[in-house]
């Protein structure tokens, strides 16, 4: 009977990390694949050695940083940040309408499948790919940049936003509709208090991508200091490339501390003073820990 039960618990708790035969197959052919895609692209360890003294050879030219000219330096970070939030503020303002038709819980079929292909459209391309059409389009500077951007940042954030309403629970949406409360009214008072957190949270991520892209597209003259990094690469000013790179993390850094502000403020309920006092951020309500 021991042995029986014995028997019993075993085949009732596999071993950890078993698989069956399909995916230890799957598993070899992705390794196949891997090795033979490295050997395709000339991936070898020869060359990662040799990059390694390269790369040591340029981290030597590069210290210490030349923030001389640091005039033009502040100008393209200012307006890298200025495209970054233009940009988001475009993106969020047209992906907020587009993620609410694309949200099939609540629309048609004629009005969420349109929506939703506006928004695949969006994310189809990469921003620089984006910034280069634009720039053939609109000319150089940095009208280009917060276009693609704006492009950009409807696609995250439609998406996003899109696939949180579907999440949500019909039974909020029901009870404010029982009332005889107009579909406008039932948006307001169901859907986006449900979301709002997460609608927050995808903003200001894309507040922070935006602004690292911001720094990328100048590269192909769509405005911000990556026109200035480019121009520095071409010219073997390493030094000046150091005091650049140096600017932009330190101005990604003070990207990530507005973008945590800003949550703290809209989902934490904290007024500027209080976070100055450094008031610790409080538990929403409904997240795990809440009574």
């Amino acid at each position: 009977m021991t042995t029986a039960t014995s028997s019993g618990a075993q085949r009732a708790h596999p071993k950890p990390f078993s698989m069956s035969l399909k995916a230890k197959l799957g598993l070899l052919v992705g390794v196949l694949y891997v090795i033979y895609a490295s050997l395709q692209l000339d991936v070898t360890l020869a060359r990662f050695i040799a990059g390694l003294g390269h790369a040591g050879t340029f981290l030597n030219r590069m210290f210490p940083p030349n923030f001389e000219r640091y005039n033009l330096l502040i100008k393209g970070l200012s307006e890298s940040l200025e495209i970054a939030v233009l940009a988001s503020t475009l993106g969020i303002f047209l992906a907020l309408p587009l993620g609410l038709l694309g949200a099939r819980n609540l629309m048609p079929g004629w009005a969420s499948w349109p929506a939703r292909t506006i928004v695949a459209f969006c994310r189809a391309l990469h921003p620089v790919i984006v910034a280069i059409l634009f720039v053939k389009a609109v000319g150089f500077g940095a009208l280009a940049g917060i276009l693609a951007l704006t492009v950009a940042s409807i696609g995250f954030i439609g998406k996003l936003f899109t696939e949180s309403i579907e999440e949500i629970s019909l039974k909020q949406v029901e009870a404010v509709r029982a009332t005889g409360a107009s579909f406008a009214n039932v948006i307001i008072f169901s859907v986006l208090p449900q979301v709002f957190p997460r609608f927050i949270g995808f903003c200001t991520y894309q507040f922070d991508s935006n602004l690292r892209n911001s720094t990328m597209v100048g590269i192909v003259g769509a405005g911000g200091i990556g026109g200035t990094l480019f121009s520095a690469f071409q010219r073997f000013d390493y030094d000046y490339v150091c005091a650049i790179l140096i600017s932009i993390i330190t101005l990604i850094m003070l990207g990530e501390l507005l973008a945590n502000v800003i949550r703290r403020v809209f989902l934490d309920n904290l007024t500027i003073a209080e976070l100055f006092k450094g008031k610790p951020s409080t538990t929403l309500p409904g997240s795990k820990g809440t009574p």
